[in-house]
């Protein structure tokens, strides 16, 4: 037997004549005329060579052959529609998941606030925020296990598509009574006999910076002890524990300053990074994810972070 090609509609008009017993009552149940549901209900026998009905003068049966696909028919009009509705809720926006990988100042400081923006016109979407070290973002998103990333992503992936959000200037985090707090003009040549704490080597934006000072003929690594952490907030607590000053962006500058500390921004040169929001190639997107997407890249992301 060769492919029986079964449509959504015959199955529907099957199911609607067998319950009502009766053409004209399933007509009027699918809203059709009398004769299109007829013959939606031939073309199904004629597709599966079975007779579905037996027609009798004001008498309407289902055979065996019909009652048993009843059964299966009835289960499957209940599960195309149920995926109908599900993609209709899920085009809508009326449910989905969204899930993000971000660095850890970003999950903290600007995620929360652009989700519950976006909360407030699309209630039903749910979000896991994943706050990792900036290196994993990437890796998250190319196997799949997050939608969206935010944060500083190494260059040269082509499986990776981003998108910058913002720059964030590189600053020096000290406490008021360090004498860097006093100097008028601070230069990262001053940093050179300084104890600084920064983030881990490997992170995309310790790489960032070092490139930048070499560039500029600046080595700090070289008269440095840097203390090997990876979470902003240990950082800062470094610092206000005595320990050091500590070389971050600005996306820090409101957890320091909420801590009691300073913040100053060397020049010569000015330093920055840029924040992106990152997918994958090649990879559609849900609508809940795409939608959220499109809103952040409307969104300001210097805003969320004052």
């Amino acid at each position: 037997m060769g492919r029986v090609d079964l449509t959504l509609k015959q199955l529907r008009a099957f199911v609607a004549v067998a319950e009502a017993e009766h053409f004209t009552r399933a007509a009027e149940r699918l809203d059709l005329s009398q004769s299109a549901v007829s013959t939606l209900v031939r073309q199904l026998e004629r597709n599966l060579g079975l007779r579905l009905f037996d027609r009798h003068t004001r008498v309407l049966s289902l055979t065996q052959a019909g009652s048993e696909i009843l059964l299966v028919a009835k289960r499957a009009v209940s599960d195309i529609e149920g995926v109908i509705e599900s993609s209709r809720e899920l085009s809508s926006l009326h449910r989905g998941r969204v899930a993000i990988a971000s660095g850890t100042l970003q999950a903290a400081l600007f995620l929360p606030r652009m989700i519950r923006a976006f909360g407030e016109r699309h209630p039903k979407i749910r979000f896991t925020i994943h706050d990792v070290p900036e290196i994993t973002i990437g890796e998250m998103v190319l196997n799949g296990a997050v939608d969206l990333g935010v944060g500083t992503v190494p260059p040269g992936d082509n499986e990776i598509i981003s998108t910058m959000l913002s720059t964030d200037v590189f600053l020096v985090v000290m406490r008021p009574d360090d004498p860097l707090a006093n100097k008028r003009d601070l230069r990262w040549r001053d940093l050179e006999n300084v104890r600084l704490i920064g983030p881990q080597r490997g992170n995309p934006i310790r790489e960032r910076l070092e490139n930048e000072l070499i560039r500029e003929g600046i080595d700090l690594a070289a008269h440095r002890s840097l203390q090997e952490v990876s979470l902003p907030l240990t950082i800062i607590g470094m610092v206000e524990g005595g320990l050091g000053v500590a070389i971050m962006t600005t996306a820090v500058a409101r957890l320091a300053r909420s801590m009691g500390l300073v913040t100053r921004t060397p020049d010569s040169p000015i330093i920055a990074r840029e924040i992106s929001l990152v997918s994958r190639r090649n990879r559609s997107l849900s609508p809940a994810a795409r939608q959220f997407r499109d809103f952040l890249l409307r969104s300001n992301w210097d805003e969320g972070l004052m």
